[in-house]
């Protein structure tokens, strides 16, 4: 995948395929997408970095009186959307956002990953890599387009046609993908009838999260040509398993895999040890980050696959941290609490800075837990210093309100309006009377 490109490259291939118009592509607070749109004409002031949009306009970035923003586009993010040359091909750059003096947006979630990331360079790392597992849910349109909650196939785990009728069009998504770029390791139908999954191979940290922005659009975009709606949405059906995004993280070195140790207990390093420490210990606090919706906490809930329990283990799924079989330069961590609702770079900024912060203070893991959390009682969870995540969203704001080390990570402006908003979002849902409220009581009493 060309991830290197000069002004003057991007000028050629603008002109070679014909393309018309330029998406300036940048995330919000809370991972959605925003882009401005201009002409191709205009690519050149773009390349200068003179685009300015209104941040008054988006939510979570600024007052009005302070709204002129400015988007610096990314060079190596240039990509064609191959879907588009029916009618004028479409490219997009991912842009950073900076003042008009010049200065980073410290509300832009990109900006605030890189910063983490300088500051994991500043302890001798020089990379942080993520392999991530965004799963989703096809349902279909109705007649206006809009979507219902019928599912297009009653498939289950590695099914295969005719079972999983969405194979179609996750082969297309994969298709698109690859044009675009993406290395794709698999693709299968996951547990649930119409949930799905596509893995792509593993990147440093930023363009990890570029990658999973881009994947979203494309799997939405192509579900749709095939009269489906794709959804992150965390858990959007009772009885059945939620969507992760289980992550699979490892931190480099001169490109040596630092949790790699041949002659360490299970060929762990001792920084893969501190690292995962670091996320035990801080997990419960980011957990509002990485599960951020009202929705989320009914993914993470027993007996859904989903880890609830705050554990590490080489040998089974249920704890939240596993540490996958394959070694060397593949010995990684998967922390598998994450949800695809959460921004990508905020979510992956938190768990950088959780595993620093084990790293710089020489934590020590708890035992592994190699038992089955999932049929484990309660006292037994106590006695093994075994603690539940965080049940509401509600809970997990004000674990995050008293963690120092995450709250640094995200600093004021993004920790600021995180929490307005999604305090918002919390009483909104807290005041809401719901139809399970009526079916239940509504004749009882």
């Amino acid at each position: 995948m060309k991830r290197s490109y000069t002004k003057e490259q991007i000028f050629e291939l603008v002109k070679e395929q014909d393309v018309k118009f330029i998406r300036l592509q940048f995330t919000d607070l809370f991972g959605i997408i925003k882009n401005v749109e201009i002409p191709v004409g205009q690519l050149e002031k773009a390349l200068d970095n003179k685009c300015m949009f209104d941040g008054s306009s988006i939510e979570g970035f600024v007052r009005i009186e302070e709204s002129d923003m400015y988007l610096y586009p990314d060079l190596d993010t240039f990509v064609i959307f191959p879907w588009t040359s029916e009618k004028g091909k479409v490219a997009r750059f991912i842009c950073d956002i900076y003042h008009p003096d010049g200065t980073p947006f410290e509300g832009d979630p990109r900006n605030n990953l890189k910063r983490i990331l300088a500051e994991m360079r500043e302890l001798g790392f020089t990379d942080f890599n993520l392999g991530p597992e965004p799963e989703f849910f096809l349902f279909r349109l109705d007649a206006k387009g809009e979507p219902t909650l019928e599912l297009n196939d009653n498939g289950g785990y590695f099914d295969l046609a005719p079972t999983d009728l969405g194979e179609n069009c996750r082969r297309d998504i994969v298709l698109e993908l690859e044009e675009m770029g993406f290395e794709i390791e698999a693709s299968h139908h996951e547990v649930a009838p119409g949930q799905h999954e596509i893995d792509f191979k593993y990147q440093n940290a930023l363009r990890a999260c570029d990658d999973i922005q881009t994947f979203k659009l494309v799997v939405k975009t192509i579900a749709r040509k095939h009269g489906l709606h794709a959804t992150f949405m965390a858990k959007p059906l009772f009885g059945v398993n939620g969507s992760g995004m289980h992550c699979n993280l490892s931190l480099f070195k001169d490109g040596k895999n630092a949790f790699y140790d041949p002659k360490g207990d299970l060929e762990l390093s001792d920084t893969a040890r501190q690292f995962i420490a670091g996320v035990l210990k801080h997990v419960s606090n980011f957990t509002a980050i990485t599960n951020p919706t009202v929705n989320s906490y009914k993914r993470l809930v027993p007996g859904y696959e989903a880890p609830c329990y705050v554990a590490w283990s080489a040998q089974n799924r249920s704890p939240l941290i596993r540490i996958p079989a394959s070694r060397g330069m593949s010995t990684r961590i998967e922390v598998r609490s994450v949800d695809p609702s959460a921004n990508p770079y905020l979510a992956l900024a938190v768990q950088l800075a959780a595993g620093l912060d084990g790293i710089k203070n020489k934590l020590t893991p708890p035992t592994p837990i190699d038992r089955n959390i999932y049929v484990m009682t309660k006292e037994e969870r106590i006695e093994n210093g075994i603690i539940d995540l965080p049940a509401s969203l509600a809970h997990a704001l004000e674990n995050l309100k008293s963690d120092e080390v995450i709250t640094k990570a995200l600093g004021s402006h993004l920790l600021e309006h995180f929490i307005e908003a999604k305090e918002i979002e919390w009483d909104l849902f807290r005041t809401t009377v719901h139809p399970w409220e009526r079916e239940q009581y509504m004749s009882q009493y």
